[in-house]
């Protein structure tokens, strides 16, 4: 039997996550990012609270971390938008099933969201009927 090493040991994979994922914005900033390409007005606009400072610092961060790429394109004035990567792609099932969990407990019908789509498809595959 192979024997595992205790987390307190080593880094544990999911405080790992958690720190990189760290606070709402950057979870938010996924979310938004998992529908399509985005501009920085067009996140700022779909984050209502958020300030372009905490918006700009987050998708820094994201970026070093690689789960966003950032796209300038030489036009005047300057056009960036934000994608998510394929690793920050692979959130993408947990967060689904975190806004399942979430549904549950408001207790309330599932609001439009990019992350439904994937919580459809898992379903389907639980689903064996």
């Amino acid at each position: 039997m192979m024997q595992s090493t205790p987390c307190l040991e080593m880094k544990c994979p999911i405080q790992y996550v958690v720190d990189l994922l760290d606070n709402k914005w950057s979870i938010l900033l996924l979310r938004e990012l998992f529908s399509g390409d985005r501009r920085t007005h067009e996140l700022l606009a779909t984050l209502p609270g958020i300030s372009t400072k905490t918006l700009t610092q987050r998708l820094r961060e994201l970026e070093a971390h690689g789960l966003v790429n950032r796209r300038v394109y030489a036009e005047i004035p300057p056009h960036v938008e934000y994608s998510i990567t394929a690793k920050g792609r692979q959130l993408q099932p947990v967060m689904a099933a975190l806004h399942q969990v979430g549904s549950t407990w408001l207790e309330q019908e599932r609001c439009a969201c990019p992350l439904t789509h994937v919580e459809t498809l898992s379903e389907e595959k639980l689903d064996p009927n």
